[in-house]
């Protein structure tokens, strides 16, 4: 969400933002929505200050046994200008606020300009792809093969790109989000919290995902929708609120279950466990002051790319162009971790500064600890990481020759000591 003031003051930069997003000039028709809404409060307010003036002319004549029948006709004329003028207004405000919440945030100045994923920039690379001395298998393959990963079964109850887990790699989902979670509260202290799976519209408003993207998500016949990411609930802690400098920075993680429609996905990755409607994710928010987020926006990476590293998984980090930024995003940077059996990268965690542009849309603010008045927070959120896909990641990058799965060192301990997965076990 914008100010409607800075595109008043600042037309020209705000069009450049919304051209490197691909959008055509927006500030003109947005200051002519401002300029009606304003004409009209003005005028709702001369005609309330109007009817003052004659309310006092009124009462003076009555108490002298003077008529005042032109001036009473002049009130209650005003009455219906001001009640039509306070409607025009409050239309104006709805048709500000709709266009408003409706574009996407503006890139910061050191984003790629680019059209699309091709042409995001890579900034870091960790570790080297396995050889193997058999051809790799993916993971679906793979967890078939060993009876633990019934995508048959789940179709059934529930529909395409469901899963169910059992035996060992289920434990290994739960191991990987136990350590992830110890790894993020023990180490870089954030705080763990456990929220709510279903939000209202607000919540989703002031994350961005609404209005924009409702067919995204799934929604309940009594008006709650269930959480894409944990960045709903956990962002939306502050909503609303004043906080003080002093209580800055916040930063919370959460292990949830996600759910996405993938409305306009038919046709990709229709086969394993890459794009599910139901997936477990390992959520990051930080809530931070305006002038920390560009450090905290790397920290987080740093978070996320450390998960990895003790895992042993080879990743890379790029960086997104203008083109592939999400809505809410100035910034971005992705991490894609090799795939053994698809032979290539895949994105399994998003790290974003949003800037001011949620804490806007969700009026939360602090209170800096000299000066007056209040600013607008800085909010932050990253995949710390996607369970699911850090799973498919162990599973393809640890298989071995005869079908098992080595399980990686850091996840022993979670795993009962459990050094292979066979079919067996």
């Amino acid at each position: 969400m914008f100010d409607i003031k800075y595109i008043r003051d600042e037309p020209g930069a705000f069009d450049a933002g919304m051209k490197r997003r691909g959008l055509d000039p927006q500030a003109e028709a947005l200051i002519e929505i401002d300029a009606r809404r304003r004409g009209a409060q003005t005028t709702a307010q001369e005609l309330q200050t109007r009817r003052n003036e004659l309310s006092k002319i009124i009462g003076a004549a009555k108490s002298k046994g003077i008529e005042a029948a032109a001036e009473m006709e002049e009130v209650a004329r005003s009455k219906e200008s001001q009640a039509e003028a306070e409607k025009l207004a409050s239309a104006a405000s709805d048709e500000l606020h709709a266009a408003l919440g409706g574009l996407p945030n503006i890139p910061a100045g050191d984003v790629p300009d680019g059209a699309d994923e091709n042409d995001n920039v890579e900034i870091n690379r960790w570790g080297a792809p396995r050889e193997y001395s058999f051809a790799p298998k993916e993971h679906f393959d793979i967890g078939e093969a060993l009876g633990l990963m019934d995508f048959e079964t789940a179709a059934k109850m529930s529909g395409a790109r469901f899963v169910i887990l059992s035996g060992a790699l289920a434990r290994m989902e739960r191991a990987l989000s136990s350590f992830m979670l110890d790894m993020h509260t023990t180490e870089f202290g954030l705080t763990e919290v456990n929220p709510p799976a279903l939000v209202k519209d607000s919540a989703l408003f002031g994350t961005g995902q609404l209005p924009k993207f409702a067919d995204d998500l799934f929604r309940t016949e009594n008006d709650y929708w269930m959480i894409p990411t944990a960045e709903v609930p956990l962002t939306n802690m502050v909503a609303g609120e004043i906080l003080d400098e002093k209580a800055l920075p916040r930063r919370y993680t959460a292990m949830t279950w996600c759910f996405r429609s993938e409305a306009g996905s038919a046709g990709k990755d229709t086969r394993g466990m890459i794009r599910q409607h139901q997936f477990t994710k390992v959520e990051m928010v930080s809530i931070v002051h305006p002038d920390k987020s560009s450090d905290e926006h790397n920290r987080m990476t740093g978070i996320a790319e450390g998960v990895l590293k003790r895992l042993n998984l080879p990743f890379r980090t790029v960086v997104l162009c203008t083109g592939d930024l999400g809505f809410s995003a100035q910034k971005t940077h992705d991490i894609e971790v090799w795939l053994a059996g698809q032979g290539r990268y895949r994105e399994i965690s998003s790290i974003s500064n949003c800037g001011d542009f949620q804490a806007r849309r969700m009026n939360a603010r602090f209170r800096p600890a000299e000066g007056k008045g209040t600013r607008f927070l800085h909010t932050l959120n990253g995949s710390g990481l996607a369970v699911g896909r850090t799973l498919i990641a162990v599973i393809e990058n640890y298989q071995l020759e005869d079908g098992s799965i080595e399980v990686p060192e850091a996840l022993r301990p979670y795993m009962g000591g459990l050094e292979v997965i066979k079919a067996d076990v």
